[in-house]
């Protein structure tokens, strides 16, 4: 068992599921939701009320694997906020470092699902996890975690440089998923990279970064900026080195998605979890997908995570 800290957003996730009204309809290159008329009234099969945000669901993660789980982040005092603390503590995971933002509701994404396609589409308001310059990396000198993984913060560099400047000083190691808006920020993003030890990209990301167009090409630039290096391809599977292996992976298996949200999420925390319980890199590659499939196949970004003792059958994966 290791201790570990999530930092990132903590949101309510309030998902409107239907089975006929919401199916895509393409129009070009794009799809739009169809049969959706302004002005008329949609009558939604199911309504559900979850929590997700990628530093509760990796936090989830790590909790299910049986670390000691620290949670850093942003929400408010109102019925999403105490969601959040509800579900927090029937995990088992510290909620002590939690802020609590007065000016600003607890963040919300309203998820318009499609039970027919699996496709979805997310109206996300911030709120509370809009901002995280309040939040304080002195607090890793109480916690002393063994590992910190740090999802998006919105482009707030100045307060991921804090954290990762502090982690590196009481050593802790640091896994980072940038988001977009610190891909925007290619210069200033990729001088942080000498405090990560994991980095964690898809494909898109990481030609936002580095030259190449296929995942060697991609993962060749990017291996001299982190001791390990993640890309992923969505369905393609992904590659990774740790500087003394390199494994081209596909998925664990083929599924049907019922709801795609959070399965970064699940990959990249299901990494570092394995890893932290002392599994081979291999071995975590392989509960990462699998941890990725199982939270697809259930609506809601976090109900399908795995804990660390289930039974894992052999995947696509080589040594390249």
């Amino acid at each position: 068992m290791a201790r570990m800290v999530s930092l990132g957003s903590a949101l309510q996730d309030i998902y409107l599921i239907d089975h006929d009204d919401l199916v895509p309809t393409e129009i070009g290159h794009d799809a739009i939701l169809g049969k959706v008329l302004i002005g008329t009234k949609v009558d939604i099969d199911r309504i559900s009320y979850e929590v997700g945000g990628a530093g509760i669901n990796s936090a989830i993660t790590f909790a299910r694997h049986g670390h000691e789980v620290v949670f850093i982040g942003n929400i408010s005092h109102d019925p999403g906020g105490g969601l959040i603390v509800k579900t927090l503590d029937t995990e088992g995971i510290d909620s002590s470092y939690v802020n609590f933002i007065s000016r600003k509701l607890t963040g919300t994404s309203v998820i318009l699902l499609d039970t027919k396609s699996g496709e979805r589409t997310i109206l996300t308001y911030r709120g509370a996890s809009q901002q995280f310059g309040n939040l304080s990396e002195k607090d890793l000198d109480l916690i002393q975690p063994d590992y910190m993984y740090t999802s998006t913060l919105r482009g707030d560099l100045e307060t991921l440089e804090r954290f990762f400047k502090k982690a590196n000083q009481i050593g802790t190691k640091v896994m980072f998923n940038p988001g977009v808006k610190e891909l925007a920020q290619k210069e200033k993003l990729m001088k942080l990279f000498k405090y990560v030890d994991t980095l964690i990209v898809n494909k898109h990301e990481a030609s936002q970064l580095v030259p190449g167009t296929t995942l060697t090409e991609l993962l060749y630039h990017l291996k001299d900026y982190a001791k390990t290096v993640i890309i992923t391809d969505g369905a393609m599977g992904g590659i990774a080195t740790n500087g003394e292996e390199t494994y081209r992976f596909g998925l664990y298996e083929s599924v049907q998605a019922k709801d795609t949200t959070g399965a970064g999420d699940a990959f990249g925390s299901g990494f570092l979890a394995h890893i932290a319980d002392g599994h081979s890199f291999k071995e975590s590659l392989i509960f990462a997908s699998a941890n990725s499939i199982s939270v697809v196949m259930k609506f809601g970004a976090n109900k399908g995570i795995i804990d660390g003792n289930v039974k894992l059958h052999p995947m696509p994966i080589q040594k390249v």
